[in-house]
């Protein structure tokens, strides 16, 4: 009973597709926040979350490095073997009507799934189109950042807050930025109208806030 619960837990934290992104990502090398952020083009927010999920079941593990960066690693990998049997209904062979019936359920199964197979591959064509360009962008940014930002800790910050609003904690989690150094950045930010507070989240101007406010 005992291992099947466990079974049961694992199939639970791998049924979420992004933290199967992440596990394999970490099983390349120990990544910070923005890293897998950037590279699975997950939210930071979102990234976190997956994080804290994974750590308390001790999957991951994490660690600052001399910048007061935390990174995370796998603390212990899954590994899950699936194994399908064939049951042999005791009631016998269906009749031929059955069978038919069973034929046509299976053929317009698959049918749905080769629909749902080529959407599917148009999505992945425009998202690889996508990451080029936010690739793109992101490298210009990068090369021209002196001409924008003052340093590479204000150039993660406006990544990070271009996913979505973000809290001040969750703002350090995903940039690895101390109090002392997000506050400077966050009130250059709002005087530059790069960035508005509201409430208790930092919102990148025109990205995901209103205009007026």
């Amino acid at each position: 009973m005992d291992d099947l619960a466990e079974f049961a837990r694992l199939l639970d934290i791998l049924g979420n597709r992004n933290r199967r992104r992440i596990i394999g990502l970490l099983r390349q090398k120990p990544c910070f926040v923005t890293e897998i952020s950037e590279t699975l083009m997950i939210s930071p927010k979102a990234v976190i979350e997956h994080l804290q999920l994974m750590e308390r079941e001790d999957i991951l593990s994490c660690q600052m490095d001399d910048r007061r960066r935390k990174y995370y690693f796998l603390a212990n990998d899954i590994l899950v073997d699936v194994t399908l049997r064939s049951l042999q209904s005791s009631i016998g062979k269906p009749d031929d009507s059955e069978r038919n019936e069973e034929n046509e359920r299976t053929q317009q199964a698959v049918v749905m799934l080769a629909k749902m197979i080529q959407a599917h591959d148009q999505l992945v064509d425009h998202l690889e189109q996508l990451n080029h360009d936010v690739d793109t962008k992101l490298a210009d940014l990068a090369r021209n950042h002196n001409d924008l930002f003052r340093s590479e800790r204000e150039l993660s910050v406006a990544v990070a807050l271009s996913h979505e609003p973000l809290t001040r904690d969750e703002l350090m989690e995903a940039t690895g930025c101390s109090p002392d150094e997000l506050e400077p950045i966050l009130a250059e930010f709002v005087r530059r109208g790069i960035a508005s507070r509201t409430k208790n989240r930092i919102t990148l101007r025109g990205a995901h806030a209103d205009e007026s406010q």
